[in-house]
């Protein structure tokens, strides 16, 4: 939701986080994206372990963003469909970075 909402959003967010998730309507997101957040600072993380989202799903999530030249600060974690302790610091710091 995060992917699919934020970058059609039209007042310009600070950054998009997205834990263990994918890119919905892929195929529409360039035409479809606003361009207030057409350069929006994006954190990715997923597990490479994902039973309920595919690792290879989030990975063409990330390529397909990149593809559109998005920021993305993407982490992947030996871990299921969950969250660690390493990727909520990763997140911390990102958030701090971004919010500043």
């Amino acid at each position: 939701m995060t992917l699919l909402t934020g970058l059609r959003h039209r007042d310009r967010l600070a950054g998009l986080a997205g834990l263990s998730g994918y890119l919905p309507l892929a195929a529409t997101t360039a035409a479809e994206r606003s361009e207030a957040n057409r350069d929006v600072p994006l954190f990715l993380a997923h597990g490479t372990q994902d039973p309920v989202v595919p690792y290879p799903s989030g990975v063409a999530s990330r390529d397909a963003l990149a593809a559109l030249g998005y920021a993305i600060e993407w982490h992947e974690y030996p871990m299921p469909h969950s969250v660690c302790a390493q990727e909520i610091a990763d997140l911390n710091r990102w958030l701090l970075r971004v919010l500043a």
